[in-house]
C-alpha cells in the first residue's frame, strides 16, 4: 500500500484552494501523473527537493509532494 494514501496526497495538494474554487487535483490519475513525471526528472538527474536516504525516485517524488516541496499547477497557472 502506498503511504501516504492518494486521498492524503490530494488533501495536501488542494490545501491552498479556497472553498468554492475548483480543486487543483480531483482524481488519483493527476497524482499518479505528477509523481511519475517528477520521478522521471529525478532519474534523469534532477536534484531531489527532499532527502530521505537511499530511496527510489518514485518514493522521493511522493515525499516531495506530501511535504509540499512539489506543487502541481493547474493549466491556468502554467502561463
Amino acid at each position: 500500500m502506498l503511504h501516504p494514501s492518494y486521498s492524503d496526497l490530494m488533501k495536501v495538494v488542494n490545501a491552498d484552494v479556497e472553498e468554492g474554487e475548483t480543486p487543483i487535483v480531483n482524481s488519483r490519475y493527476s497524482i499518479v501523473f505528477a509523481t511519475a513525471k517528477r520521478a522521471r526528472q529525478i532519474t534523469d538527474g534532477a536534484e531531489p527537493l527532499v532527502h530521505i536516504g537511499d530511496k527510489k525516485p518514485l518514493s522521493i517524488a511522493v515525499e516531495e509532494l506530501n511535504s509540499g516541496e512539489l506543487k502541481i499547477l493547474n493549466q491556468d497557472d502554467e502561463d
